[in-house]
């Protein structure tokens, strides 16, 4: 009998989160998307089986825990600590005790703020070895979106941290709500693609698979990312200001001139560490002195991950180029820090 392969000699297997506030189809979502060949290699981690509904998926129940779907994905239930799950799962791939899987998808509960999770992840060096963080979708019920984010602080931040918006039950609401509910998500969180979806249409599953890890999808990603520049340019011509929701605020930090890493890196890390819960999400490109390409850099709170570096400029225009996305902090202030730190003006940059 060969010997067991140990995970640290598996490759990390990518994190999905799937999030939404309480009835906004998310659970619908999933299962549409499960019974798709092309993700099959999916373990999929939820609270209870029952929530989900998999009876007429299911070909074996491996133990109380973890059961088989006829889609070759298979299926773990939490019944603790969201770690302990975790490694568990990673040891059972290892020893062969479930089937192999390349990524998991993590459902969370209606009411959950996504970064805790994220923060799980990134920050623990057991899992960060063994799990990478790819995208973080969130469904959005097109018919009581507008009512969730007015009264639900969860809604919004699920929103604000979301790499896909899906904007569902479309075909529940008339087209004015629809327009309306997509008009706020786009202020809230101008970096993350909204996709409208109903019951009739199939899921795509570069939902969860076209992210930053696939470098085939990387360049059209980033590039996704860089419309936040638009939004500036409507706001500094005077129009209105549609990057604001309520005291969730997106703006840009910008400089054409290459920047220098380690100071760089210095003024994140206060930043983030003065205003980590106030920030939401950070993600852009920066200009590194010294350096041809573009380096990608991206956040979830105080959480950045490893910079990843890109062939070319997506759009052509060289330059740094970071959106945040953040509650209750002022941008202004922000950018004047920014500015004084990381980009001086020439001749007052001292190395």
């Amino acid at each position: 009998m060969a010997d067991a392969v140990t995970s640290d000699a598996l490759p990390p297997v990518t994190v999905n989160i799937l999030t939404g506030f309480l009835g906004s189809g998310k659970t619908s979502l999933l299962k549409r998307l499960l019974a798709q060949p092309d993700l099959k290699d999916s373990a999929v981690l939820i609270n209870e089986f029952g929530e989900i509904g998999i009876d007429h998926f299911l070909i074996e129940e491996v133990d109380e825990d973890v059961v088989l779907l006829k889609s070759g994905c298979i299926c773990c239930t939490i019944r603790g600590d969201l770690k302990e799950a975790l490694l568990d799962l990673d040891q059972r791939r290892a020893a062969g005790r479930v089937p192999a899987f390349g990524r998991l998808i993590l459902e969370t509960t209606g009411l959950a703020d996504p970064a805790p999770i994220v923060a799980t992840l990134v920050a623990d060096p057991a899992l960060r070895h063994h799990f990478r963080i790819g995208n973080i979708v969130t469904v959005v019920d097109a018919v009581n979106g507008a009512r969730n984010l007015d009264a639900h602080p969860e809604s919004v931040r699920q929103a604000a941290v979301a790499d896909r918006l899906i904007l569902s039950k479309t075909d529940l609401a008339d087209a004015e709500t629809v327009d309306l509910v997509e008009r706020r998500l786009a202020a809230l969180n101008p970096t993350a693609d909204i996709i409208r979806l109903d019951e009739s249409r199939t899921p795509d599953v570069s939902l969860f698979t076209g992210d930053i890890h696939d470098a085939g999808a990387r360049r059209d990603e980033v590039a996704r990312w860089l419309v936040s520049e638009t939004v500036e340019q409507h706001h500094h011509h005077g129009r209105p200001d549609v990057s604001r929701h309520g005291d969730v605020r997106a703006f840009l930090l910008a400089s054409p001139t290459p920047l220098d890493w380690a100071r760089f890196g210095l003024w994140l890390s206060m930043l983030l560490n003065r205003h980590g819960t106030e920030v939401l999400r950070i993600k852009g490109l920066l200009s590194i002195r010294g350096v041809d390409s573009p380096v990608v850099v991206q956040g979830v709170q105080h959480l950045i991950h490893k910079p990843v570096h890109l062939d070319a400029w997506p759009d052509g225009v060289a330059g740094t180029r970071i959106v945040v996305i953040a509650q209750g902090l002022d941008p202004a202030l922000v950018r004047r820090s920014f500015k004084a730190f990381v980009d001086p003006p020439a001749g007052h940059q001292t190395t």
